[in-house]
């Protein structure tokens, strides 16, 4: 299944559209009742892709994410690989979904695209064994790009300022359910031009690992999003340029990139 959540660009006289959950169809959607990560249902309201407008298919408490999870990532930033994951978050402020626009800001000379595996948790968890299965707490996959002012985490020398932008998370476009994340391929590409593709089999810390470590330090909830590092490639993103990351299985996320305008406010 591919759980998506979405905004109907009409509702009936005298209401105003509100955020759902649904079931992404080659069709259109097929709205649910409740929680894709909890008690859900199937309801019989239909929506054709035209009149909505697709989402972040989750809203998570904690956005995670590990750096250097791919060695050849780390060898053309120059930086060795951790002895163990690299663990830092983006604020959920930073999130956006499909098709909203990128805002360059105005204090960093480089920002770049990263494309990722994002990992959406189902099911509350902590301290997880090593006997346990971690994927169980898992509820799928989608595609996420944590975007970064490169500039400014060299001059940092942390990795919160320079990932935490307001729309540098662009998530979506929906939550796939049926997955293997041992060998998934991730691809980036800007302006139709390719450049990442890399298969999940060439991280240092797999999923499976990712979960049951990050558990035994903080309590994970349902909704919660886990980004799994990037492949080589990186590179930078102008205005006027798209940019698109696909996961295979979950399909394609695909966001402009725009200036700052004066005034601007992200949604």
């Amino acid at each position: 299944m591919k759980f998506c959540r979405f905004l109907p660009l009409s509702a009936g006289e005298g209401h105003t559209p509100a955020p759902a959950y649904g079931l992404l169809e080659d069709r259109g959607i097929r709205e649910i009742s409740g929680l894709p990560w909890g008690e859900c249902t199937e309801t019989s309201t239909n929506w054709a892709l035209n009149e909505v407008r697709l989402l972040a298919p989750c809203e998570p408490g904690k956005i995670l994410c590990i750096g250097r999870n791919y060695a050849a990532h780390a060898a053309e930033l120059g930086n060795p690989m951790p002895k163990e994951p690299m663990l830092f978050m983006k604020p959920s402020s930073s999130m956006i979904g499909p098709e909203e626009a990128i805002i360059l800001p105005e204090y960093s000379q480089r920002v770049e695209h990263e494309a990722e595996l994002g990992v959406v948790i189902g099911r509350k968890c902590a301290h997880l064994s090593d006997e346990e299965d971690a994927l169980a707490y898992v509820l799928g996959y989608t595609c996420m790009n944590d975007v970064t002012a490169r500039d400014l985490q060299r001059a940092d020398g942390q990795f919160t300022r320079a990932k935490g932008f307001d729309t540098f998370c662009p998530v979506g476009p929906c939550i796939a359910t049926q997955l293997d994340p041992r060998d998934i391929l991730v691809e980036c590409r800007v302006n139709g031009q390719l450049r990442q593709s890399g298969s999940t089999a060439l991280m240092a810390y797999p999923v499976a690992f990712l979960v049951r470590w990050i558990s035994r330090m903080m309590t994970l909830l349902p909704g919660d999003l886990i980004a799994t590092g990037t492949p080589a490639g990186v590179g930078p993103l102008s205005a006027d340029d798209t940019v698109e990351v696909s996961v295979a299985g979950v399909g394609v996320l695909r966001n402009a990139v725009q200036a700052r305008k004066a005034g601007f406010a992200a949604a």
